[in-house]
C-alpha cells in the first residue's frame, strides 16, 4: 500500500512538464529550447526571453541531474571564503552573498560555498571542488598582488571571475570598485577643508587593492599640490587594533598630520580609540576619512565619513559575469568597474588645530 506522500510524489513526476512539451508549445526544436534555457549566445536574446517566459508559464523545471549529464555542468557557482584572517570577509559578506545568490537564482543556478584557510589549504579546496564537479566556475574575492588561486584555475582552464583586479590580467574577468578614485577624492575633500598635512594608512600590501589605493592617494596629493611626507604613509592595517597603532604612530610624529585617510574602515575605527586616549576630538581636532562603508562606521561617534561599496550589486555582477564566462564569453569582454559612493559622516572637517598644536597636545598626554 502506497503512502499519500508517495502517491503525491508519483503524481508530481507524472505531471512534470517536459522539454518536448515546451518545444511543441513554442514550435521550436528541443535543441533550441535547451540552448535557450542554458543561455547559449548563438540563440538570440529575444528567443531566450520567449523560451524562459513560456517555461515559467508552463511550470517547466529542468531535472538538475539529467541536465548535468547532458551539458557537463552542475549549474553551480563556487565561492571559497578564507577564514584564517580575522574579519576579512565580514564587512561585505551578508549583502555580497545575497547579491550572488539572487543573480544565480534568476538563471536557475545555485551557489556552492566552502571555507578554507589560505595558502595550500585554499588551493587544495579549490582543486577538490573542481575534481568533484561541485562548481562550474569560481568567484575569487579580494584579489592578491600575486594570486595563486587565479594561477591554479587559469592553468586548469576552469572559469573564474575576480572581485578585484590583478597586475597579470591574461585570461582574467573581473568586477572591481575603483578604490584608487575614492582615495583621490578623499584627498581632494580634505584639501578643500584646508588640510595640508595628510597621513595615509593602507591595508595589507599582499592585497592588490592596497597598491591601487596608495596610487590614488599619491595622485590626489599631487593634484592638490600637496607635498607627500613618506613618513606619514603606513601599511598593513586591516583591523581596529592595527588602525589604533597606526594612529598613535602618526599622531606621535614630530610633525603630525591634521587628517588621516584609511584604506579600510575596520582599521579607521581604531583611530577613534587612539584619539580618545590622546585627548583629540575626531571631526574637529583630527579628521578621518576611510573606505568600505561597514555599518559600524555609521554607529561610531561621530559617524565615520567613508566611501561606501555596494556589496550586493557587486555580488550580482560577479555572478552574472561568471555565468557568461562559463558559457564561453571571452574574459577580456567581462571586465567591469564601478565607483564607491561618498557616505558623509562627521569625522572630517576644516582643521582647527595646527600640526604643532596636535604635537603639543599628544606630548602633554604621553
Amino acid at each position: 500500500m502506497h503512502s499519500s506522500a508517495g502517491q503525491a510524489g508519483q503524481s508530481a513526476r507524472r505531471n512534470r512538464v517536459t522539454i518536448t512539451q515546451l518545444a511543441d508549445a513554442l514550435g521550436l526544436t528541443k535543441g533550441t529550447i535547451s540552448r535557450a534555457l542554458n543561455g547559449y549566445p548563438d540563440i538570440s536574446a529575444a528567443t531566450r526571453q520567449k523560451v524562459r517566459r513560456q517555461a515559467e508559464i508552463m511550470g517547466y523545471r529542468p531535472l538538475a541531474q539529467a541536465q548535468a549529464i547532458r551539458t557537463g555542468r552542475s549549474r553551480a557557482l563556487g565561492l571559497v571564503l578564507q577564514i584564517d584572517i580575522p574579519g576579512a570577509q565580514r564587512p561585505f559578506l551578508s549583502d555580497f552573498l545575497g547579491g550572488v545568490t539572487r543573480a544565480a537564482s534568476e538563471e536557475n543556478w545555485t551557489l556552492t560555498v566552502a571555507t578554507s584557510a589560505g595558502g595550500k589549504e585554499m588551493l587544495s579546496t579549490l582543486e577538490r571542488l573542481v575534481d568533484e564537479r561541485k562548481a562550474d566556475g569560481f568567484i575569487l574575492p579580494r584579489t592578491y598582488a600575486d594570486d595563486a588561486r587565479m594561477k591554479l584555475l587559469r592553468a586548469q582552464g576552469v572559469p573564474f571571475v575576480l572581485y578585484g583586479r590583478v597586475s597579470d590580467p591574461e585570461g582574467c574577468a573581473w568586477f572591481d570598485i575603483l578604490g584608487e578614485d575614492a582615495m583621490e577624492d578623499a584627498v581632494a575633500r580634505l584639501a578643500d577643508h584646508g588640510h595640508t598635512r595628510i597621513g595615509f594608512v593602507n591595508g595589507g600590501l599582499e592585497y592588490n587593492f592596497a597598491h591601487l589605493r596608495e596610487t590614488g592617494f599619491r595622485r590626489g596629493m599631487e593634484e592638490a599640490g600637496l607635498k607627500i611626507d613618506e613618513t606619514l604613509i603606513l601599511a598593513g592595517a586591516m583591523t581596529s587594533d592595527a588602525g589604533r597603532a597606526a594612529a598613535h604612530r602618526l599622531l606621535g610624529h614630530e610633525c603630525p598630520p591634521t587628517a588621516i585617510i584609511y584604506a579600510v574602515d575596520s582599521a579607521a575605527l581604531g583611530a577613534y580609540e587612539a584619539a580618545r586616549q590622546l585627548g583629540l576630538i575626531i571631526g574637529r581636532e583630527i579628521s578621518i576619512i576611510s573606505y568600505d562603508g561597514i555599518p559600524e562606521g555609521a554607529w561610531a561617534q561621530p559617524p565615520l565619513t567613508t566611501f561606501r561599496v555596494d556589496s550586493r550589486k557587486a555580488g550580482e555582477r560577479l555572478a552574472a559575469l561568471l555565468i557568461q564566462r562559463i558559457r564561453g564569453a571571452a574574459p577580456e569582454t567581462l571586465r567591469e568597474t564601478a565607483r564607491a559612493t561618498l557616505q558623509l559622516g562627521a569625522s572630517d572637517g576644516p582643521p582647527v588645530m595646527s600640526s604643532p598644536d596636535i604635537a603639543a597636545r599628544v606630548a602633554a598626554v604621553t
